[in-house]
């Protein structure tokens, strides 16, 4: 889902912040379909993967499952967590009561034993969290030295400058949080965010034992340029996302 700030919104009391169940169905679709995931943050995390074929992986945050289908397609041996259940759902659905699918926060220590993955992929999941340190760790823990972890976040100063487009005085150089509302399905649910700086993101990684190997900026795949002709330029030409390639020593 392309996630850009727009003007902070007070939550409704009556729904919760970053409730993927209340529109779990509607998020899936676009996430299946859409530029921004289908066309453009899933082939490039794919291709920075590359072969996988006989790797454990850990598809960290997999919500409805269409990065662990493409990587269990690709000849992985794929576990996927996530903290939303009717995501998991959803999940299970498509890829059949015998995968591993769990719930797990990122926040809390992860149900697997030390070295357990050969990569993880953490797609467009750790921009939801305020502190990266013990996250961070934890997934360093569950990787065998020499494993990988592949990030996608939200590209920290494309967040920036639309914030100051916006109106609001942001400072590039501050972790801070941004929320904005999305509509799905019926379904209206505060969405909140934490925006920080490209340091502080290679602060939390080499803290946590990793090396990087590799920093991304992607732009989608051509294909989208007939089928998205409206999207397409602006994606192009402006980095949404951002990608690492993290090598755990």
């Amino acid at each position: 889902m392309p996630t850009a700030p727009g003007n902070p919104v007070e939550p409704d009391p009556a729904s919760r912040v970053n409730d993927y169940d209340g529109f779990a169905e509607a998020y899936a679709a676009e996430n299946e379909a859409g530029i921004t995931n289908a066309y453009y943050e899933r082939p490039a995390v794919l291709a920075l993967a590359g072969d996988v074929a006989g790797r454990r992986i850990l598809d960290a945050g997999c919500g409805s499952g269409p990065l662990f289908a493409a990587l269990r397609d690709r000849g992985a041996d794929v576990t996927g967590v996530d903290a939303s259940a009717g995501m998991l759902e959803l999940a299970r659905r498509r890829l059949g009561d015998d995968a591993d699918l769990r719930v797990a926060d990122l926040r809390d220590p992860l149900p697997f034993a030390d070295g357990a993955f050969d990569d993880v992929m953490a797609s467009l999941v750790l921009h939801y969290l305020e502190d990266w340190g013990p996250p961070v760790a934890e997934l360093r823990r569950v990787l065998t030295t020499g494993g990988r972890l592949i990030v996608s976040v939200d590209h920290p100063f494309a967040i920036h400058c639309i914030d100051r487009l916006s109106g609001r005085r942001t400072d590039y150089f501050e972790t801070y949080n941004w929320t904005e509302e999305w509509t799905m399905g019926g379904h209206s649910v505060p969405m909140s965010f934490w925006n920080r700086p490209l340091h502080a993101m290679t602060d939390a990684f080499t803290a946590a034992g990793f090396r990087i190997t590799t920093l991304n900026e992607p732009q989608p795949v051509p294909a989208a340029r007939e089928l998205f002709p409206d999207e397409y330029p602006f994606l192009a030409t402006s980095p949404s996302f951002l990608l690492f390639v993290l090598s755990a020593e």
